[in-house]
């Protein structure tokens, strides 16, 4: 493959990485957004070995595999479990109606290029044109989770957050360090482990995970 070939390639998985954010930030069903999820950890993932071949950074085939296992199967598993056990059946709930959410999401992608245009400029790197893309990515995470009612689907927009940083020191830098991206897998399985049994205590003592509903309570004592 060549650095044109890998370059287009790596745009459309950029893309995709983008629409997929967008898609959670519309998706109204609670499995709807854990699929639309696991479908971005698995562009994530082909993005990262493909930038790993052309680079010649073999650390980035173990950090693809790890993507792939961890954001496509094991997280979604584990997100599903969760849902199946506390019963969670509504739709999400959202504070800002989603038009308004869709364009605020256009506005932040349209400021991620403004942004990042320097460094697309000077840079002679194959991701380049995707860092802006990264950047979107990381505040339509941080968007999904201001928005949110329920507190799972404010996790899973944290988790989409960090799959945007996680692609955007990919663009930047070609990936960080493999002892510290092991580090921060390790980091965010322990956090689903430990946001789950926090969300079977909350849901035990309140009877919901609407954080408005909790708020209410807490005023009310």
């Amino acid at each position: 493959m060549d650095l044109i070939t890998a370059a287009h390639v790596n745009s459309f998985l950029a893309a995709l990485v983008l629409l997929t954010a967008f898609g959670m930030l519309v998706q109204r069903r609670i499995y709807g957004l854990i699929n639309l999820f696991a479908w971005q950890g698995l562009f994530l993932s082909l993005n990262t070995a493909i930038v790993g071949y052309v680079a010649g950074k073999h650390h980035l085939y173990i950090s693809s595999l790890l993507t792939l296992s961890l954001k496509v199967f094991l997280l979604p598993y584990i997100l599903h479990v969760l849902i199946h056990r506390l019963k969670i059946r509504k739709e999400v709930e959202t504070i800002v109606n989603i038009p308004m959410t869709m364009l605020i999401g256009i506005a932040l992608v349209i400021f991620s290029y403004h942004l990042t245009a320097p460094v697309r400029e000077l840079s002679a790197m194959i991701t380049r044109s995707t860092l802006a893309i990264a950047l979107a990515t990381v505040m339509i995470g941080l968007l999904m989770m201001i928005t949110r009612r329920h507190a799972v689907t404010q996790i899973i927009g944290f988790l989409a957050l960090e799959n945007g940083l996680f692609f955007a020191a990919t663009s930047a830098t070609y990936g960080m360090p493999l002892v510290v991206e092991l580090g921060v897998a390790l980091d965010v399985l322990i956090a689903a482990f430990i946001f789950g049994i926090f969300f079977f205590h909350i849901h035990t003592t309140f009877d919901s995970l609407d954080v408005d509903q909790m708020a209410r309570l807490k005023e009310e004592d």
